[in-house]
């Protein structure tokens, strides 16, 4: 019952969520002419006055004193929270949601529709994935790393004692999970063994020694589900975006059999068991442009796969099976917004289930025991929060409404979706949010990380505040190579095509300039991850059309990012960037590589990055900002020694909202003069 890409796959493209969700943000570190730790800055006092501060978390260079009124104006807005789901009871009767009270998301239980939020975890470092032991609601498992350096650790909480212990090494990556349907076991995948493969792993889900390698593999592996007599367990094997397969482990004799064909090459992106064993529920693009769902007889590998929702004509991204094999649940992202429905197995018939708003849907998963649907909602002008739906009373229900800071709810935009031709005629999607104000108004082009990933409409504080109280609009643009638009216009920016998605920000320049109510002469740039190299190639190939550019953990050398990527996922992203092995590849990123390019760059450059990124390493980051500076610029620079690849403590992603307002709302206003 896995859908979209599991988020341990999301971590090891450059994707990235944005860089101040909830959970994270970036790093650097060169030799500072000032350091300055911020949790030791009174307000309003100029990081040259404090002193040499480097012992604490934050690390400044080239920034000014924040003022005290901007912390207030933008202060509610930064207390806005979110409480995706976690997981369901096995009745569907209660939820485990991540929220955020303190400095970090933490697991908390709620026991009725809009109840109580109860804390179970407390660590100083962000929890994820959380789930209840199957079978009761004592016992959970959980995930969390430490500094941001995503060697995500597993661990086991007893409700009733309140410990809490390890149940992997402590030492490497070990990410996606899945339990037995008694309960009695825990498959996760690991690169444990040599920190380069990701393997299967197999415990009692209560102790650390229990763990044992299960599968031996090379690559990248994935445990979906049980089957329901938890003899065999289902796998994805993931290579690259258009490139995963589906596989079916035997658990006693450890044989592995393919189910995905091996032509054509294809993305299977989520599978799921009936009840019967019998049969498999997939979704691939393997016969078109769009992920669809097909139905798979697992006892004749010659026959046919049967095309289940060949009448939908987008991504199907999620799925989920009720316990009864009655009913599939499928997640469909049309043009950005998702649609529920709901596929009746018998009679082969589907449904949009009634009542959904208008926005964005993930996390889809049955209870274990009854036919309630969880899944975490969220739109652009409200929060992820945790909602289900009983198939068999037709009622929809939210759990959690998280608060936005005590800001009136029609206070934020909802954006329109806009398309724009680019250089060779290709029509390109954006999310248009629109200030109100006298006059042509200064934009940013907010550019989404991946690069195969897709900008939704989901609620962003730090846009919202930009747009309602600096008067600036914001535009958030689907460039080649983004998802959700078949495959083709997935693959439109690989390899020596990967300059073609910047000349779409040339070709969103351009719309700008025919728009009446848009400044042409005043525009700003901001991206995280492969974002960041967007930005900063964007001020390379267009320096006197944008007046300054937010880089957030940002490649700025393809040749440099392949070779210091952490080894795990440095394959994956030579699938995706060209393999820098190769001489003419080489080359070729060395050409279009922002610091090749760097005496182009005349606007002002803000750069952000976490210390212990393993993704994009900080030293993408520090040889930017050097250049920048060896050409006789200035640039921002905030280094968090205490994150990774995004912001996921609240003091630090604070920090960098205020300091990204102030730069924008800065260099804008000094383009008007």
């Amino acid at each position: 019952m896995k859908t979209r890409l599991p988020v341990a796959l999301c971590l090891l493209a450059a994707c990235a969520s944005p860089p101040l969700r909830e959970p994270q943000a970036p790093p650097v570190a060169s030799a500072p002419p000032v350091a300055v730790s911020v949790s030791q800055v009174p307000a309003g006092v100029p990081p040259s006055s404090a002193g040499d501060k480097s012992g604490g978390p934050l690390v400044l260079e080239g920034v000014p004193a924040i003022p005290d009124a901007l912390r207030e104006r933008l202060g509610r807005f930064l207390e806005t929270r979110s409480a995706p789901l976690g997981a369901l009871s096995d009745d569907g009767r209660s939820v485990l949601v991540t929220t955020r009270f303190g400095q970090t998301a933490q697991t908390h239980w709620v026991q009725r529709p809009l109840g109580a939020r109860s804390q179970l975890t407390f660590r100083p470092e962000p929890v994820s994935r959380p789930s209840f032991q199957p079978g009761s609601t004592d016992a959970l498992v959980f995930s969390s790393d430490t500094g941001g350096n995503e060697q995500f650790q597993l661990y086991r909480q007893d409700l009733k004692t309140g410990e809490s212990l390890r149940l992997t090494n402590g030492k490497s990556r070990n990410e996606a999970y899945a339990w037995s349907k008694k309960g009695d076991r825990l498959a996760f995948s690991s690169n444990a063994r040599n920190g380069r493969d990701i393997d299967i792993w197999l415990s009692d889900g209560k102790t650390a020694e229990s763990a044992k390698l299960l599968l031996e593999r090379k690559g990248h592996w994935v445990p979906l589900e049980f089957s329901a007599d938890d003899k065999q367990l289902l796998l994805l094997e993931y290579v690259s975006i258009n490139d995963s397969r589906i596989h079916l482990a035997d658990l006693e004799s450890k044989a592995v059999r393919r189910i995905s064909p091996e032509a054509p090459v294809a993305a299977y992106r989520a599978a799921t068991l009936d009840p019967s064993g019998k049969r498999a529920f997939v979704t691939s693009d393997r016969e078109g442009e769009f992920t669809e769902v097909y139905e798979v007889d697992l006892a004749k590998p010659d026959a046919p796969w049967k095309p289940l929702t060949r009448h939908i004509k987008w991504n199907v991204e999620e799925i989920a099976l009720s316990p009864d094999g009655r009913t599939l649940a499928l997640s469909v992202n049309e043009d950005g917004l998702s649609v529920l429905r709901l596929y009746d197995t018998a009679t082969k018939k589907d449904r949009v289930v009634p009542g959904v708003p208008k926005g964005v849907i993930s996390g889809l998963k049955f209870a274990r025991k009854a036919s309630v649907l969880g899944f975490t909602f969220a739109s652009a002008t409200t929060p992820g929060d945790a909602f289900s739906f009983d198939v068999g009373k037709n009622k929809l229900e939210r759990w959690t409404e998280s608060e936005i800071g005590g800001l009136p709810k029609g206070r934020f935009v909802e954006p329109t979706l806009v398309r724009f031709k680019s250089f060779d005629g290709l029509s390109v999607p954006a999310f248009y949010y629109s200030a109100k104000a006298d006059g042509p108004r200064p934009v940013v082009v907010w550019i989404h990380g991946g690069p195969e990933m897709q900008a939704r409409p989901e609620l962003s504080p730090l846009i919202q505040y930009l747009v309602t109280e600096s008067k600036i609009s914001v535009l958030v643009p689907n460039v080649r190579g983004s998802d959700g638009y078949g495959k083709s216009y997935l693959l439109l920016d690989n390899g020596a095509k990967r300059e073609d998605s910047v000349k779409d920000i040339g070709a969103l320049l351009d719309w700008v300039g025919t728009r009446p109510e848009l400044d042409k002469k005043r525009v700003a740039v901001f991206g995280g991850s492969y974002g960041g190299y967007m930005v900063l190639a964007s001020l390379t190939h267009f320096p006197e059309r944008i007046v300054a550019g937010v880089d957030v953990v940002g490649i700025s050398n393809f040749v440099t990012f392949l070779k210091n990527t952490s080894e795990y996922r440095r394959d994956l992203r030579r699938a995706e960037y060209g393999d820098e092995r190769d001489p003419k590849m080489n080359e070729l990123l060395q050409r279009i590589s922002p610091t090749t390019n760097v005496a182009r760059i005349k606007s002002a450059l803000f750069v952000a990055q976490g210390l212990n990124d393993p993704r994009v390493p900080a030293s993408e980051a520090e040889q930017i900002v050097a250049g920048v500076r060896k050409s006789g610029r200035d640039v921002w620079y905030m280094l968090a020694k205490n994150e990774g690849h995004g912001f996921t403590k609240k003091e630090n992603r604070d920090t960098f909202s205020l300091l990204s307002v102030m730069f924008l709302e800065k260099q804008l206003a000094a383009a008007a003069k």
